[in-house]
């Protein structure tokens, strides 16, 4: 029987984490929640999955890659790395959106209602989130965008039903949007690679691969390079 094993990369946000999956079943995860770390840890995660794969003489079939929303810095090493070992291994990429990701966790809920939607939130700095819309079948309802948060936020979807919001982006919202549709889940403040896995194998069935040439994280809003402040007093 073939199997299938998927490496997953997932560093859109401040954790970084990479698992390895066979047939439905996540065999490997290793997780860093420290900052500011994914160019140090990143490499030596991916390593040490290759080798744990190659060990139990397993074949890596394809990387699956959080391709954002997320921190510009953050996906380009994550991208950088995932096309690293397509090439080495001439396997496919597949490309996941984060905040797709994010949503897994939240769908094996018992207490979701069928007409709930998802709306996981990216924090993006000061009153502002990269957030989506999605149903239960992870059908988009909203594209991924940049939203500056007020209290008409997702009014067109809050009035017609129950909005799920999480993610490190939902919990500044909890304060501005106050319909009593709108719930707040605390406890989903990441996306996680183990949490990739049903939708990187969905997608490997589908052929559903990217062009590792020309491929590019979602970064949904361009790299601004600022000054550090100490300097900032000299000019």
């Amino acid at each position: 029987m073939t199997t299938t094993i998927i490496l997953h990369i997932e560093a859109s946000t401040e954790v970084c984490s990479v698992a390895l999956s066979q047939d439905g079943q996540v065999f490997f995860e290793r997780v860093n929640r420290e900052e500011r770390s994914h160019a140090k840890v990143l490499a030596p995660f991916v390593e040490e999955a290759i080798k744990v794969a190659d060990e139990q003489g397993a074949k890596i079939n394809a990387v699956a890659l959080s391709c954002g929303p997320g921190s510009y810095t953050s996906l380009r090493i994550a991208s950088s790395t995932a096309k690293g070992v397509c090439y080495g291994r001439n396997i496919p990429l597949i490309a996941i959106p984060t905040t797709a990701i994010m949503c897994v966790p939240v769908l094996f809920r018992d207490d979701l209602p069928e007409e709930a939607l998802l709306c996981p939130m990216i924090d993006a700095r000061r009153n502002e989130v990269y957030a989506t819309v999605y149903d239960r079948a992870l059908g988009v309802m909203k594209e991924t965008h940049a939203e500056v948060v007020t209290g008409e936020s997702f009014k067109e979807f809050l009035d017609r039903g129950p909005v799920y919001f999480f993610g490190n982006g939902a919990g500044k919202c909890s304060t501005i949007i106050n319909h009593p549709n709108a719930h707040f889940l605390q406890e989903y403040q990441h996306p996680l690679a183990k949490n990739m896995m049903p939708l990187g194998e969905r997608a490997w069935f589908n052929e559903q691969f990217e062009d590792i040439a020309y491929f590019e994280p979602f970064y949904l809003k361009n790299f601004v390079a600022t000054k550090p402040k100490e300097l900032l007093k000299n000019f």
